[in-house]
């Protein structure tokens, strides 16, 4: 290949961090710098320039999309395959990793993946034969703190009993858990990264092997690696110059779910034979919205430092709405989206960003009273909606009898007569006697322990999985799906379905089909793996992403954290209030308040051409309307870089009468105040009320105190007027 056309492309500071001679290397790469790009080329680089082998190259990143662009772009570059290397996600490469070396990580060879969902059902089951009540002790609490000590390399022998109650009770749950999972076989997200770091650390010939193969290790989005994806990578490359990191500091917004901000500083400290390239020409967004982003930035301390740059012009300034209230704002927005739509842009092209989930909803009122369509983003995905894990389970339980998970979501989906009671005889025997659900089911029916009716039912079921996997032995993945769909009943179950979503299931059914037979069993290089156990695992990894499906041309709703890693001409960040952005359990934590001014780092560099901050003065909190303040972030963002817009609204406004020796207030309502009058607030002090808007409890009046002016609703507010 001829080198101009792997650095052409270039700008100066990505062919530096491309052609770097063999050392460690820190790319920090700013928002929209081409990241991506650098790391392609790099790959391409030390492929076709350095002549290092394809089976020498380990890439790793955090989503299966992600991953499958950055192969798509190799491959493109190099007009070759690229399954030689390994490229995957952190939880994918370790799947891979435990398929070839299962005998030696203490698992079975045809061990199951649980997903997030499948992985709760497991705790509640478990839970329930504990006699823990799951409304006092909810299974997502307990699946939270299992995963976040795996992250932590923690197991439960690790973890000191302590004399709380609580504590002692989650200890118990988690030591259970384990034993559960060991016994019937299957392993959770979290597992897979801990069981493959445990395999590298204590097996040293296995770990030399690796380390031997990969002579060069890049990874993506590293300032969101946790403790045990650095523990990792710090194995598999101890104090040599091959690992290649693209990261940004001013971008870790995850800390909340165990990321390590502190592995991108750490990272030049256990490689001292490092070099730092910084990215920081933006190709995505105006000059006046990275001139925002820096400002904003630049307030937190300890960073290592960048400026975002670009060749385009400045463009709009951002406008700021300060609106009445969240209905107001809400107002503001779609009627702004609908100028947008009107000028020949795309709805698709319009996101509205916000800090939780719950501000969505009069954003989806309003949209709804415009008739105009949107998706909430990070809406369930193929593999997460019910029906397609009821089927997928039907598959996992004829590939393994002990996935206990599997058997408690379809033993009586359809129904089939199988009971409470006779479910609770089944958890109870496997719970006592340390047996499977499969292995309790047989031992009640062989030791005649259940009435005949329940028998019967029990049975029948057993022998539909043994039948749907004697029948479909020797077909094709495709046809064995189909055959498993039709025959377990599910098909029937959705047609006769009378809910309005029924027809959507079962073309979501039948495109489950369709998935298994475009699924490539070649690429997946797994020995000994059948296909449908390699299928199987394919779903079990895409389900555990959270990112919507495309869709047609939609305004898009998403959360700040969600929005990472997307960008779109026009953006929408709302609620822009102490208390909500920044969070009120960030505003006292230094930490919390530094990854709060990233995440909204994050917010404005999405904007590609236009950016519109808003802001409600009153906000419904708990049903009742509360005064709010605009955000410290917007007191931060340089102001000359503003657009203030306040609502349309009839203003009451000072009046001169024919007197010229007398200035009079003209008071367009029957408000108990005047324009002008001085009074005092408990909180801020004394002002003078500028302007009066409303009647009765939407009365709202601007007053200006010693510092800065605030709307204040007077049904809601103690004023007291100073004569």
């Amino acid at each position: 290949m001829d080198i101009t056309k792997i650095i052409a492309p270039l700008n100066d500071a990505q062919r530096t961090a491309v052609t770097a001679s063999e050392k460690s290397m820190l790319v920090l790469a700013g928002a929209g710098s081409g990241k991506t790009r650098v790391l392609v080329h790099r790959i391409v680089w030390q492929i076709q320039v350095n002549a290092v082998s394809p089976q020498s190259i380990l890439a790793v990143t955090f989503t299966n999309k992600a991953a499958r662009e950055m192969r798509g772009r190799i491959e493109m570059l190099l007009e070759t395959n690229a399954s030689a290397m390994w490229i995957g996600t952190f939880h994918g490469i370790a799947h891979r990793l435990l398929r070839r070396h299962s005998e030696q990580a203490r698992l079975p060879k045809d061990f199951q993946v649980l997903d997030s969902n499948d992985q709760q059902r497991l705790i509640k089951r478990l839970l329930e034969d504990l006699q823990i009540d799951t409304k006092e002790l909810p299974p997502k609490e307990i699946q939270w703190f299992i995963n976040e000590q795996k992250d932590a390399g923690l197991r439960s022998k690790h973890l000191v009993d302590s004399d709380d109650k609580n504590a002692k009770r989650f200890l118990r749950i988690y030591r259970e858990y384990e034993i559960l999972c060991e016994r019937t076989g299957v392993v959770d997200f979290a597992e897979l990264l801990l069981r493959a770091y445990e395999l590298l650390h204590d097996d040293e010939h296995l770990r030399e092997q690796y380390q031997r193969r990969f002579s060069q290790i890049h990874v993506d989005e590293f300032q969101d690696t946790n403790k045990i994806q650095y523990d990792w990578l710090t194995l598999l490359s101890p104090n040599r110059d091959n690992l290649f990191v693209v990261g940004d500091d001013d971008q870790a917004i995850y800390g909340w779910r165990g990321a390590k901000i502190e592995n991108i500083y750490n990272f030049q400290k256990h490689y001292p034979n490092h070099e730092v390239v910084k990215l920081e020409q933006n190709y995505r967004s105006t000059g006046a919205i990275l001139k925002a982003a820096n400002g904003i930035i630049q307030n937190n301390q300890g960073r290592m430092g960048k400026s975002l740059w670009t060749e385009m012009a400045d463009g709009e300034k951002i406008t700021v709405y300060a609106a009445h209230d969240e209905k107001d704002e809400a107002k503001y927005v779609v009627e702004r989206i609908k100028l947008w739509v009107e000028s020949g842009n795309k709805r698709e092209q319009a996101a509205i960003l916000y800090r939780s989930n719950a501000q969505s909803r009069q954003f989806e009122e309003q949209l709804m009273l415009a008739k105009m369509p949107y998706k909430v983003y990070g809406g369930l995905r193929f593999f997460d909606r019910a029906e397609i894990k009821n089927a997928l389970a039907y598959l996992r339980l004829i590939a393994n009898r002990n996935d206990d998970a599997s058997l408690d979501r379809i033993i009586n989906t359809p129904t089939r007569g199988i009971g409470l009671k006779t479910l609770d005889a089944i958890r109870e025997v496997a719970h006592s006697r340390q047996f499977s659900l499969w292995d309790a089911a047989h031992f009640l029916i062989d030791e005649k322990i259940l009435p005949n009716r329940a028998a019967t039912a029990l049975f029948a079921f057993l022998e539909l999985i043994e039948k749907l996997e004697r029948d479909t032995a020797a077909f094709e993945l495709s046809e064995k799906v189909q055959f498993v769909i039709e025959h377990s009943g599910l098909m029937t179950f959705y047609s006769q379905d009378k809910v309005e979503k029924s027809a959507d299931k079962i073309e979501n059914l039948k495109e489950l089909i369709n998935a298994a037979a475009a699924f490539s069993f070649e690429n997946v290089e797994e020995e000994g793996l059948s296909e449908l156990a390699a299928f199987l695992s394919h779903a079990a990894l895409e389900s555990g992403e959270s990112q919507a499906d495309e869709f047609d041309d939609c305004v898009q709703l998403m959360t700040l954290h969600t929005a990472k890693g997307l960008e779109f001409p026009l953006v929408f960040l709302v609620g822009v209030e102490e208390g909500i952005f920044p969070s009120q359990q960030s505003i006292y934590d230094k930490a919390k308040l530094e990854e709060e001014r990233r995440l909204c780092y994050v917010g404005i560099t999405r904007a590609m051409q236009k950016l519109h901050i808003t802001y409600a003065d009153n906000r419904l909190l708990y049903g009742k309307s509360t005064a709010a303040s605009k955000s410290r972030f917007l007191k931060e963002l340089p102001q000359e870089l503003l657009e203030e817009v306040r609502p349309k609204r009839e203003v009451s406004r000072p009046v001169t009468t024919k007197t010229p020796n007398f200035l009079a207030f003209k008071v367009e309502s029957d408000s108990r105040y005047k324009m002008g009058q001085r009074v005092h607030h408990e909180t801020f002090g004394s002002g003078v009320i500028q302007t009066i808007e409303g009647e009765g409890a939407k009365e709202r009046i601007l007053i200006k105190f010693n510092r800065e002016s605030r709307w204040l609703m007077t049904a809601y507010t103690e004023l007291t007027v100073v004569n």
